[in-house]
């Protein structure tokens, strides 16, 4: 299934997608259920019934958790390729260890960050010089868990969704820890929608990101470093995973920071990431301050 959340009539709703009608058909829920966007499915033992559809065309979309309920899980570092982009870029704190990590580097986006497809994603010129894009697969939690054995990770798993883990890269370089350059207001874009986990194979799903119609990175899941399974079972050993908890996989190479010089994006630039059979992603860039 492939859902998404949603608000018509000023009121938010969660709906199931059909992408060949072009329709929204909305779960009936209660407006306090709605409020927490596919976590109110994901809570409930069976979906409720649907009542009748709304063009695609009358509603106003809004990422699948609008606001979760603590940071976005990220991974660092976690394909090869990206890997070595990034040791050389002179931004990697970790490049010390060697260009390919031996773990999982695990970091964090503030709930706050997360914004929807065709939103403005925000830059403040006052405070950063350097925005980057990075086209990610995010996984979405289901069940709850801690100590989580790899062959018993997708178990765990809900579903799907697209992320554009939005980076400052020179406040990820001064402040060593990555937290700041990552969390800044709107840089978490994510949807357009959730996919069940039935709708992709992890071992062969494309994804794909352009800037203003310019494939910049081209990459299959099959080359991540980590995979999903490992993963969620790093971030569980000593960390109980919640329903709802949004784990960014990672991003390919063909970053910004990786061009000589580097690709930073400006004001009226357009980022799209897609990932087959999740969806399309698209932003774009404006400077603004205060």
């Amino acid at each position: 299934m492939k859902l998404a959340v949603f608000r018509v009539g000023g009121e938010r709703r969660v709906g199931l997608l059909d992408e060949t009608r072009g329709t929204l058909a909305p779960f009936d829920l209660p407006a306090s259920e709605a409020e927490l966007g596919v976590l109110a499915l994901i809570e409930r033992e069976s979906a409720p019934l649907t009542l009748s559809a709304i063009p695609l065309s009358e509603v106003e979309l809004e990422a699948p958790i609008p606001r979760p309920r603590r940071n976005v899980f990220c991974v660092g570092k976690n394909y090869y390729d990206h890997a070595h982009e990034f040791a050389a870029s002179g931004f990697d704190s970790s490049a010390g260890a060697g260009a390919v990590p031996k773990h999982p580097i695990i970091f964090s986006k503030v709930p706050e960050s997360v914004i929807a497809h065709g939103k403005m994603v925000r830059i403040d010129a006052s405070v950063t010089q350097a925005v980057d894009y990075e086209g990610e697969l995010g996984v979405i939690i289901g069940r709850a868990g801690r100590g989580i054995a790899p062959e018993n990770a997708l178990a765990h798993v809900w579903g799907y969704t697209v992320i554009n883990d939005v980076t400052a890269r020179d406040l990820q370089g001064r402040f060593s820890q990555w937290l700041i350059g990552k969390s800044q207001d709107t840089f978490c874009p994510m949807g357009p929608w959730a996919v069940t986990r039935d709708e992709i194979d992890l071992a062969d799903t494309a994804i794909k990101c352009w800037v203003n119609g310019e494939l910049r990175q081209s990459a299959n899941t099959r080359d991540l470093i980590f995979d999903v399974p490992t993963i969620i079972s790093t971030i569980s050993a000593g960390i109980t995973l919640q329903p709802g908890d949004v784990i960014a996989t990672g991003t390919p190479a063909g970053v910004g920071v990786g061009f000589k010089p580097p690709k930073y994006l400006t004001s009226g630039d357009i980022v799209r990431v897609e990932i087959r059979g999740v969806g399309v992603l698209e932003n774009i860039f404006s400077e603004a301050r205060g």
